[in-house]
């Protein structure tokens, strides 16, 4: 168990290896094209490199579109680009929406993340809130200084911005939308958190509830779900028109979400969120903690974010 929660957290911190499209050039594609910004500059943080997907029909279209922002954009679109040869295909599970008629399609910008991957996505504030002994074991996990809202600061202040004034896009709430897995399911819950009026829809998928390893993390496990259940009170509130997607397998990682994501529930039912209409939670037999499994289940996420609530 030991080998394999140790191989689990190379997943979760792992940084892939980088080969891409011709950099700052439009690449065509069979539907849709690819816009590859090696370097855009921020305040906040290093330097980002940013993926844009246009949706087929941009060009000639006078539509604006909604956003979704993704994170980890190495394993978003090109497998020579992924950390593991494998890739949420987000193109591809849009494309199949967009054919099936489910959506009239959207902007996807996929964000890569940085050598400290897991130091970009813990949310600071949930940080701030862990017991001495739970922040020791983060920063055994971190390894270094949280920059989360900074990252956060990043996408809300300068590449939305960037992206809004360059795209037609739809850029209020409503069609700006925020997905993540691990421990980019938690950034994700984080921006549409503190952010709620530029994030209209998250999808935290195989969240990594733990915050650390597991094993580790096990024993006070109480007390992490108490830290999280202050945060979805304190910080997240009522939903206001914002909505949520979560998910898990029940492979690998995945195998220790299921109790966490069940007390989020309740407290998110608490505080005023209504199942299937304010927040979806799916869990997946059988799926493990990776891009193959995340994309199976990429169109769902897709179309329950897209669609309207129902009235």
């Amino acid at each position: 168990m030991r080998r394999l929660l140790l191989f689990a957290l190379m997943l979760v911190l792992a940084v892939p290896a980088s080969a891409s499209p011709a950099a700052g050039k439009v690449k065509p594609a069979a539907a849709g094209s690819f816009l590859d910004l090696p370097r855009v500059t921020s305040k906040n943080i290093d330097a980002a490199r940013v993926t844009i997907w246009l949706p087929p029909g941009y060009a000639k279209a006078r539509t604006r579109w909604p956003v979704i922002y993704m994170h980890d954009g190495q394993n978003v679109f090109f497998p020579k680009r992924s950390g593991y040869n494998k890739v949420w295909a987000a193109d591809k599970a849009m494309l199949k929406l967009m054919v099936e008629g489910t959506t009239t399609g959207a902007i996807i910008v996929a964000i890569d993340h940085q050598p400290a991957r897991a130091r970009q996505y813990f949310p600071q504030k949930i940080y701030d809130a862990l017991g001495a002994d739970l922040r020791a074991e983060a920063d055994r996990f971190l390894m270094g200084p949280i920059y989360s809202d900074n990252y956060l600061r990043f996408i809300v202040t300068e590449l939305k911005p960037m992206i809004d004034k360059r795209y037609r896009t739809a850029k209020d709430r409503a069609n700006t939308y925020v997905v993540g897995s691990s421990m980019g399911g938690l950034i994700s819950l984080y921006a549409i958190a503190e952010y709620p009026d530029v994030f209209g829809g998250a999808a935290c998928v195989s969240t990594h509830w733990p915050l650390a390893l597991p094993d580790r993390v096990g024993p006070h496990q109480p007390r992490v779900r108490a830290v999280w259940e202050t945060f979805l009170t304190e910080r997240l509130g009522p939903p206001n028109g914002r909505r949520i997607w979560f998910d898990h397998g029940d492979q690998t990682l995945d195998q220790f979400y299921g109790p966490y994501q069940t007390e989020i529930d309740r407290k998110l039912i608490s505080i005023g969120w209504q199942p299937q209409t304010d927040f979806e939670t799916r869990s997946y037999v059988g799926a493990a903690h990776e891009e193959n499994a995340w994309a199976a289940r990429l169109p769902e996420i897709f179309a329950w974010l897209l669609a309207k609530a129902p009235e």
